[in-house]
C-alpha cells in the first residue's frame, strides 16, 4: 500500500476520540454536551460528601441564612399579590427570588437536602441516623431563619396594608386546605425541589441553573402547591399577629407539607434517579470499590453498632471480637509522636496479649474529599504506611503485637471515637498538646461523648519533657484516679517510676483522716512503695508546689470530664497549664448524665 493510501495514525486517534462509546460521532450536532445520569449521581454524592462532613455550626448558619432569604420570597410574593390585584401569573413573577439566593449561593435547604444526603444513605456511605441528624439540624436552621424574618415582617413596618392583607390570605389558604390536600401538593413541590437540585448537578453553567431555578420555583406558586419553610414562615407571621395558636399552625398546616415535601422528595426523584443508573455510578466515590460501605447495622443504628459514616480512606479492619488487650494511639505526625507510642508500648508491656494499634488519622481539607479516589487514594495510604515503618519498629522492640492503619476524614476527632467503639478498645493514648486532633476537636465539637459517654479508658499526654521517673498522682478517689494508680503502678513496673501520692485536705484537723484514706489507697492500687503527702488548703497551690520536685503529673477528670473540657479549651485545674513537667490526663468511663457531663 503506498503511503498516500495509508490512513494517517493522528486522523485514527482524532476519529476514536470523536465518537461515543455507541459509535455516533461526537462532532456536530450529536456531541454529547451533557452528564450521563452515572456521572450527575457521582457529582451529587460528592457534594454530600461535603454537606454531611459539615460542623453543626456551619450547617445551621447556612440553613439559617436559607430560611432568612425565604423571608424574600415570602415579601415579595405578598407584596405583587397586592400590587397586581391579585392576578394568578403577575403576583408570582418575583416568588422564586428567595430560592434563586438558596441553591445558586449554596446555603442549606430543607427541601434540597431530599437529594444528596438521602443519595449517600442510599450508597450506605453514611448511616440513617446521621441522616435524620443533618435533616433536624437544617430544618431547624431554615425555621430559626424564617421565624426571624417573619418577626421583622410582623413589627418592622416592612409590609403596607395591602401587603399584609394579602400575606395574612395566603397563609388562611394553607390553614383551610384538608391534611390530605397539603400533603399531595407538598409532595408535588417536593418533587419539583429535588428535580432541580438534580438537573443543577447536571448544567455546566449558571445561566443554564439560574432558568432552571426560576422556572421550577416559579411553578409552585402558579400550581397552588406549597413549600416548608415558606408554609412556616406565612405560619409564624399569622402566630406573631395573635390570629393563629402555634399548636394548630404546626399540627395542621406545617406538618403535612413538610412530610409532603419529605416524601416527595425522596420517593419521587432520588430513588428513580437512584435505580435509573448503573453500578458504575459510584465508582469515584467508593474508591476501589464497596469497602467504603457501612454495614447493615451501622447503616440503620448508627455511632450505637459501630460508626454513622465511612471517610475516604480507613484502612482499619472490621469490628475486633477478641480478648486482647488493646491500646489505640491516635496520631497525626509519625515523625513526631513517638514518645506517646512508647508509652503505650510500656502500658502494654505487662499486659497478657496486649495490642498496640497506631492509627494514623489524616485531616482532609474543607472542600477535598472527593479527591480521594482511586490512585490519590493508593498514593496517600502507601506514603502513611512508610511513614509509620518506625512505629512498628518502635512497638515490635517491646515485644508488643502492633497493628497500623490509616484514616483520611474530615471528622479527625470524631474517628478516634468510632476506632475505639470498632476496636473494643480498652484504652485511648494521645497526645494533646498542640496536637492537630485536639485542634479538630475544638472545630468539631463533637457531641458523642458528651452524649453517649467514652467507649473506653482515655489517656491524654500533654508532653513537657518525655520523663516518667518522678511521678505525682493527686488524688481524692474515684474511677477517674483509679485509672491514674493503674498507669503509675505500671510505669512503676516496668520503667522504674517513683510514685508520690497527693492528698489535699481542707485544715489540719482532717489531716489524720486523709493520711488515713491515702494509705489505704495506696494498698488497694498496689502502690503501697509510694511516698504518701497530705496537704492542707488550696488543692491547685498544692499541686503546684509539688509538681516543682516530679517530671509528670498524672490527674483524673474533674466534673464535667477531660475529654469535653479539652474540647472546649478549659481543663478546670488552671494549675496543669503552668507547671512545667509532662501532665497525664485520665478519664475512665463513668455513669455520668448528660447534663452533667455538659454543665458540671
Amino acid at each position: 500500500m503506498a503511503d498516500s493510501d495509508r490512513p494517517d495514525p493522528a486522523d485514527e486517534v482524532r476519529d476514536a476520540v470523536e465518537r461515543s462509546r455507541s459509535g455516533a460521532p461526537a462532532a456536530g450536532a450529536v456531541v454529547r454536551d451533557r452528564f450521563s445520569a452515572d456521572e450527575v449521581f457521582q457529582r451529587v454524592v460528592a457534594a454530600a460528601d461535603e454537606e454531611i462532613t459539615s460542623g453543626n455550626r456551619e450547617l445551621f448558619f447556612s440553613a439559617l441564612a436559607a430560611g432568612f432569604a425565604i423571608t424574600i420570597t415570602f415579601l415579595l410574593y405578598s407584596t405583587m399579590t397586592a400590587a397586581t390585584n391579585e392576578h394568578p401569573v403577575l403576583s408570582a413573577l418575583l416568588y422564586p427570588l428567595g430560592f434563586i439566593y438558596i441553591i445558586i449561593g449554596g446555603y442549606q435547604l430543607y427541601t434540597e437536602n431530599t437529594l444528596p444526603p438521602v443519595a449517600l444513605t442510599l450508597e450506605r456511605l453514611t448511616s440513617i441516623p446521621e441522616l435524620f441528624r443533618h435533616w433536624l439540624i437544617v430544618l431547624t436552621g431554615n425555621f430559626t431563619g424564617g421565624a426571624i424574618g417573619a418577626a421583622v415582617l410582623t413589627w418592622g413596618g416592612v409590609f403596607g396594608p395591602e401587603a399584609t392583607t394579602a400575606a395574612v390570605h395566603h397563609a388562611e389558604h394553607g390553614l383551610e386546605t384538608s391534611f390530605g390536600s397539603l400533603f399531595f401538593k407538598a409532595a408535588f413541590a417536593g418533587l419539583i425541589v429535588a428535580g432541580v437540585v438534580w438537573i443543577v448537578y447536571a448544567s455546566r453553567d449558571t445561566i443554564s441553573r439560574l432558568v432552571v431555578v426560576y422556572m421550577a420555583f416559579l411553578a409552585i406558586p402558579l400550581g397552588d402547591l406549597f413549600h416548608v419553610v415558606v408554609s412556616f414562615t406565612e405560619m409564624v407571621f399569622m402566630v406573631f399577629r395573635g390570629e393563629l395558636a402555634l399548636v394548630v399552625g404546626l399540627t395542621e398546616f406545617v406538618l403535612p407539607v413538610l412530610l409532603g415535601n419529605t416524601i416527595g422528595g425522596i420517593a419521587l426523584v432520588t430513588v428513580v434517579n437512584y435505580f435509573q443508573t448503573t453500578d458504575r455510578r459510584i465508582e469515584a466515590v467508593r474508591f476501589e470499590g464497596t469497602d467504603r460501605q457501612l454495614t447493615l447495622r451501622e447503616w440503620a443504628f448508627g455511632g450505637l453498632v459501630g460508626r454513622s459514616y465511612i471517610p475516604p480512606v480507613d484502612t482499619t479492619e472490621g469490628v475486633v471480637d477478641d480478648d486482647s488487650y488493646r491500646i489505640v494511639v491516635p496520631i497525626a505526625n509519625p515523625r513526631t509522636e513517638t514518645a506517646i507510642v512508647e508509652l503505650a508500648c510500656a502500658l502494654a508491656s505487662h499486659k497478657e496479649n496486649a495490642t498496640v494499634h497506631t492509627v494514623h488519622i489524616i485531616q482532609t481539607p474543607e472542600h477535598g474529599s472527593q479527591e480521594y479516589g482511586g490512585t490519590q487514594r493508593r498514593r496517600v495510604v502507601n506514603r502513611s504506611e512508610n511513614l509509620m515503618e518506625n512505629v512498628h519498629e518502635t512497638v515490635e522492640s517491646h515485644d508488643v503485637a502492633c497493628e497500623t492503619s490509616t484514616v483520611v476524614s474530615k471528622r479527625s476527632f470524631e474517628e478516634i471515637f468510632t476506632i475505639a467503639r470498632r476496636e473494643n478498645a480498652d484504652l485511648v493514648l494521645m497526645e494533646g498538646e498542640d496536637n492537630q486532633l485536639w485542634n479538630a476537636a475544638r472545630a468539631e465539637r463533637p457531641m458523642s461523648e458528651l452524649t453517649r459517654g467514652l467507649p473506653c479508658d482515655f489517656l491524654v499526654l500533654k508532653d513537657r519533657g518525655r520523663d516518667a521517673s518522678r511521678i505525682l498522682l493527686p488524688t481524692a478517689g474515684g474511677p477517674d484516679s483509679d485509672l491514674s494508680a493503674e498507669v503509675a503502678s505500671t510505669l512503676q513496673r516496668t520503667v522504674g517510676s517513683e510514685v508520690t501520692l497527693l492528698h489535699v485536705v481542707d485544715d489540719e484537723e482532717g489531716r489524720e483522716e486523709g493520711e488515713q484514706f491515702l494509705t489505704d489507697w495506696a494498698v488497694e492500687h498496689d502502690l503501697q512503695d509510694a511516698e504518701l503527702v497530705v496537704e492542707t488548703g488550696n488543692v491547685e497551690r498544692a499541686i503546684g508546689r509539688a509538681a516543682e520536685d516530679h517530671t509528670m503529673i498524672l490527674i483524673g477528670a474533674t466534673e464535667r470530664g477531660l475529654i469535653s473540657r479539652l474540647v472546649t479549651g478549659s481543663l478546670h485545674l488552671d494549675v496543669l497549664y503552668e507547671v512545667d513537667c509532662s501532665v497525664l490526663l485520665a478519664e475512665r468511663p463513668g455513669v455520668r448524665s448528660f447534663l452533667k457531663r455538659l454543665f458540671g
